[in-house]
């Protein structure tokens, strides 16, 4: 395999983006429940995520920015992507969530990716104004996956594909090989392999020769 397409809310990160910012406007327990709900594929994704994007109107751009710097990734994810890279493997992340919270995580632990795909929270006059925008509101992750791999003339029989939620269906039924990092139950029937631990991962990778 020459491509790892990881999710990166509730996958490489158990942090929760938007429910850490939901957190500093009082709306947490809102954001988490639709969260829930659209991981669970019971709401589309874009629905879900205009839905929380609204909720987080006015919120103060150095509020939302406290916020992505609370994002953390999982225990031994820095390890496992420097291994990947090292190995020569092209590592992307494919996100709904925002690309702030991701930079914010991966220079944390002092680790780089080669390609991230995330949505932003527009701001204005120093607050975010309730809108969202990005390739992955509309857009679906094999439509990524798929335009990435056409871009570095990669075959998409020689991709990976990590997530946990409905919006990462996609992705995981065109890739190579599709793993569930703890996925949800609509989620578990789709995914060829099952691992809850970032070591059981990267074992996971070794022995498919990815590593």
């Amino acid at each position: 395999m020459e491509l790892v397409a990881f999710d990166f809310d509730g996958t490489l990160s158990d942090s929760e983006m938007t429910v850490l910012l939901g957190e500093r406007c009082g709306v947490a327990a809102e954001m988490a429940d639709i969260t829930e709900r659209a991981m669970n594929n019971e709401l589309s994704y874009a629905e879900s995520l205009r839905s929380r994007a609204d909720l987080l109107s006015g919120l103060a751009d150095e509020e939302a920015q406290k916020a992505f710097d609370k994002v953390r990734l999982r225990p031994g994810a820095a390890d496992l992507i420097r291994d990947l890279r090292e190995a020569g493997v092209h590592v992307a992340i494919l996100t709904g969530g925002f690309e702030r919270g991701v930079e914010a995580a991966l220079a944390r632990e002092g680790v780089s990716v080669d390609t991230i795909v995330a949505n932003r929270l527009l701001v204005a006059d120093g607050a975010l104004t309730g809108e969202v925008e990005g390739p992955l509101i509309e857009g679906t992750k094999d439509t990524a996956l798929e335009t990435l791999t056409s871009d570095l003339g990669i075959d998409l029989r020689d991709t990976v594909a990590v997530g946990d939620g409905a919006n990462d269906l996609p992705m995981l039924k065109v890739a190579g090989l599709s793993i569930g990092y703890l996925p949800k139950p609509a989620v578990r029937p789709h995914c060829q392999i099952v691992v809850a631990r970032m070591d059981r991962l990267q074992k996971v990778l070794a022995e498919d020769g990815v590593l």
